[in-house]
């Protein structure tokens, strides 16, 4: 089982006269619902916070942005996966906040659309699959055209984070209840609202996928920002599993005796057979399924990968020391 919603980021870049003014405006405003803040050359303005939009104003010397951070949950509801008519309609509401706020001065295809997040929660259902996963994931290791990086809200220990070498692309999977907890005791919460968090957040693997300027234009052939965002929403499941399918390979994941077995019964080929038994060796030795790959040194290596989705069974395996037989593939929660 998965939930999902989306994030937008859109950029106004000004002149320094008209962000002056329009940041002075702001200023004059009455304090709302939620109080607006100053901090280090950027003014955060919550006026549309309740309508799912933050607005940012970045006063730096060398440049002057305002930038919309959009979660469309608000928009969208959290609980439908729009359609068609359902975005056209959603966005026709931000467009009339945008309008409404600056007063009709700029609308929403004066904005570049700079950014896009896909939050995709997985309900594995047990707290003790979350970290078995997370243990196996971080075996893919090295990923063509990604870079392992941290994040400064995750637990390395439970988080498996990429970042796109020059594809502007940012892939995060980790345990959401451990996150949650970890904020919360930041804020030195109740253990009321602990206990409640735990219950909301355990068993989920939440994953993130972020995309830069340069990844949205490789997903859309859109220039405006409304068709941008249109047409991302529309193919929202492609885009995250074509990233998911280039960190993540296919197979339910077992202990690597149980694989080989798996193997010999299944796969004819002989020379297949062989190298993907090789490759079950060289991962866990390597470190890593791209390095295991090049090391194997085999010209076919696309069939070796494709043999492994057909009989359903990862290369990365699970280590001797884990307690489970076997995991089944994060693909299957996404059916």
């Amino acid at each position: 089982m998965m939930h999902s919603y989306y994030i937008f980021e859109l950029t106004l870049t000004l002149e320094t006269e008209k962000f002056n003014k329009l940041l002075n405006k702001v200023y004059e405003k009455p304090k709302r619902e939620y109080e607006s803040y100053y901090d280090n050359d950027t003014y955060v303005d919550y006026a549309l916070v309740s309508k799912g939009v933050t607005v940012t104003y970045h006063n730096k010397s060398y440049k002057k942005k305002i930038k919309l951070t959009v979660d469309t949950s608000w928009i969208l509801g959290y609980d439908d996966e729009p359609d068609h008519d359902g975005i056209s309609k959603s966005l026709r509401k931000l467009e009339k906040f945008i309008d409404e706020y600056f007063n009709s001065r700029y609308s929403l295809d004066d904005f570049k659309l700079t950014r896009m997040g896909i939050i995709a929660d997985i309900d594995v259902q047990q707290r003790g699959k979350v970290a078995a996963y997370l243990k196996i994931l971080k075996k893919v290791g090295k990923v063509k055209g990604f870079s392992p990086s941290n994040n400064s809200r995750l637990d390395n220990n439970v988080c498996f984070c990429l970042e796109g070498n020059s594809n502007g692309i940012v892939f995060m999977i980790y345990d959401l209840e451990k996150l949650a907890k970890d904020q919360l005791l930041e804020t030195e919460a109740k253990p009321k609202k602990l206990k409640s968090i735990v219950e909301k957040t355990g068993g989920i693997l939440r994953v993130e996928v972020w995309l830069a300027s340069k990844a949205i234009r490789v997903f859309t052939d859109e220039t405006l920002a409304f068709e941008q965002i249109a047409d991302l929403l529309k193919n929202r499941e492609k885009v995250f599993i074509e990233i998911l399918t280039r960190i993540i390979p296919f197979g339910d994941f077992y202990k690597k005796n149980k694989a080989m077995e798996i193997i010999q019964r299944e796969v004819t080929d002989k020379t297949l057979r062989r190298k993907m038994l090789q490759l079950l060796v060289l991962v866990p030795e390597k470190k890593s399924l791209l390095l295991a790959q090049k090391a194997l040194n085999y010209r076919r290596i696309d069939d070796v990968m494709d043999m492994f989705s057909d009989i359903e069974v990862s290369p990365v395996t699970i280590s001797k020391r884990h307690d489970l037989k076997k995991l089944k593939s994060i693909y299957e929660y996404l059916k």
